[in-house]
């Protein structure tokens, strides 16, 4: 095996190397008051269950003031819990109880945008002469009154707003409810990094940096060229090249700075996780996380965004982050709120319950941190939400091949024999479908067998092994079909090896000789040995005796 001479365990004692960290989306994991939607009291409520699993931390999506255009990613106060939500208090009372059950707490900070609504916003479209006039990006029309260039929105249209009080037009890079701000302006990322520092001093452990390389614009506004795939992408945002819109060399100037600033409020070990967009993410993603003086880790759609797995498509994903820090530290989500559940977005055959502990057995193998969404400790598949019953804008706009966010969304459940899974006694603001009322967690808590149970096992495993958290990794020749993952620090190795086929997969077993397996998926043996020909969906993790 190939050694690396600096490998993630010469580099301090983070709590957050190697860590799986669990996201909740509070509008839809507990109702507290029976309003049907998820809120800060609930999640309290329900925090024994996530300790449960063995996670180490709990990223918490937006739970600001807002008006809700884009449910929470619209900020109108960053210092505020929306009433929908609760108050500070119950914030506060989140943040004890979850320290007081050993999980650590990371929130989002939406930095590249506020809502309309926002009082920085207000003041800056009122006049070109204001003290904010230039906290958001205005430009002139072109003389022919179209917008100043051809950027798009990622829900659809027009990256720009006509505004009539500056007669200007302004940016957006979501909804037009969601102006985009100017971080060129030295004022604007120092206001940010002051938001930034009141939640730390609340007691929070890190922030997930909501679409950060879409910080900067560029400030000549030229036109993102086409990438002249018309015929093959679903929406006009995907036919563009953001080469204008994304990464700015500037940004990681901002980046350091923000890195720099949380550091010296939060200690040396607080948390920051970038999540990083576009084609190409994997430079910038690089730049914003070598060394240890940066970010902590980044995250791209490379993982979330794939409609199908193979063994062969994630080596070329894993090969991009070699071992030690120099290219930085990676992150891996397999489902989150903004894309199709992985048990149904990767689905292999027709057997869901071989696709879920597969796909959580994954999670093991990773060398970085590691992310679990919400229900995916339950195997729930994509709810299928009917056109009529879809709130998300960007699900609405480009139905029927959306991302699938409100299918991801739909609320927790907790109780079968209850009206809506034990969510909410009121109809939640989406429907709980029946085939996730057969997989609640009461049901699971009841059978040693579950997937439930499975998951919390491979957490286990990969939380009590320094090799899994923090050692080398390599990967090893396969099948297409085929995944196999080396993992070593010092004297101790795992092997851990997949077949994302609905069909048996031959692979070198000579590679298992001298290991015991610890954990198998869809194995029909269970002597402890490993198969000489892989079963269809068959995975496992093993150790040198």
């Amino acid at each position: 095996m190939t050694k690396s001479i600096n490998s993630d365990s010469t580099f301090g004692e983070e709590w957050w190397r190697g860590a799986t960290i669990y996201q909740i989306y509070p509008r839809s994991f507990a109702d507290s008051n029976n309003d049907g939607v998820g809120d800060l009291n609930g999640i309290t409520s329900k925090l024994e269950h996530v300790a449960s699993l063995g996670v180490d931390g709990i990223w918490l999506s937006p739970f600001f003031t807002s008006p809700m255009a884009d449910f929470g990613y619209d900020v109108s106060d960053y210092c505020d819990v929306d009433p929908i939500f609760g108050t500070l208090a119950d914030f506060d009372a989140f943040i004890a109880r979850a320290h007081g059950l050993g999980l650590r707490i990371i929130i989002d900070q939406v930095y590249c945008h506020t809502s309309d609504r926002h009082a920085w916003f207000k003041e800056s479209r009122q006049t070109r002469t204001n003290a904010r006039e230039d906290w958001y990006v205005w430009a002139d029309c072109k003389p022919d009154g179209t917008p100043p260039t051809n950027w798009l929105s990622v829900f659809g249209g027009p990256a720009w707003t006509w505004d009539g009080r500056r007669r200007q037009f302004y940016l957006h890079h979501f909804l037009k409810e969601q102006p985009t701000l100017n971080l060129h302006n030295p004022a604007v990322v120092e206001a940010l990094i002051e938001a930034g520092k009141f939640w730390i001093n609340r007691g929070v452990d890190g922030f997930r940096l909501d679409a950060l390389n879409m910080g900067m614009h560029d400030l000549e506004l030229r036109d993102n060229p086409s990438l002249g795939n018309a015929d093959r992408a679903d929406r006009p945002f995907d036919m563009q090249d953001h080469r204008y819109t994304l990464s700015h060399p500037k940004m990681e100037g901002v980046v350091q700075q923000m890195a720099d600033a949380f550091r010296a409020t939060g200690g040396d070990d607080f948390f920051t996780v970038a999540e990083i967009g576009g084609a190409e993410p994997h430079k910038t993603m690089t730049a914003y996380t070598r060394g240890t003086e940066r970010l902590s880790t980044a995250y791209s759609f490379d993982l979330i965004g794939a409609r199908k797995i193979s063994g062969d498509y994630l080596r070329k994903v894993l090969t991009k982050w070699p071992n030690g820090l120099e290219q930085g530290y990676p992150a891996w989500a397999l489902s989150n709120h903004d894309v199709k559940r992985v048990a149904s977005r990767w689905q292999i055959g027709g057997n869901h319950e071989a696709n879920a502990r597969l796909f959580a057995l994954l999670h093991a193998a990773f060398r970085g941190v590691t992310f679990l969404y919400q229900g995916e400790e339950l195997g729930l598949p994509q709810a299928d939400i009917p056109f009529e019953h879809l709130v998300d804008p960007e699900d609405i706009a480009n139905w029927p091949t959306s991302q699938g966010r409100d299918g991801a969304r739909t609320p927790m459940p907790w109780e079968r024999g209850k009206p809506f899974a034990g969510f909410s006694e009121t109809e939640p603001w989406l429907p709980v479908t029946d085939p996730h009322i057969a997989l609640a967690v009461d049901g699971q808590e009841a059978d040693a067998n579950s997937i439930l149970a499975f998951v919390r096992k491979v957490i286990k495993i990969r939380g009590g092994s320094d090799t899994l958290k923090k050692g080398d990794y390599t990967l090893l020749p396969a099948s297409e079909s085929v995944l196999i993952i080396q993992r070593a620090l010092g004297e101790d190795e795992w092997l851990c090896v997949y077949n994302f086929s609905d069909a048996e997969a031959k692979w070198d077993a000579g590679l298992a000789t001298g290991l015991e397996i610890v954990l198998g998926a869809n194995l029909t043996d269970d002597s402890g040995a490993a198969p000489t020909v892989l079963p269809p969906l068959g995975g496992f993790i093993a150790r040198k005796r």
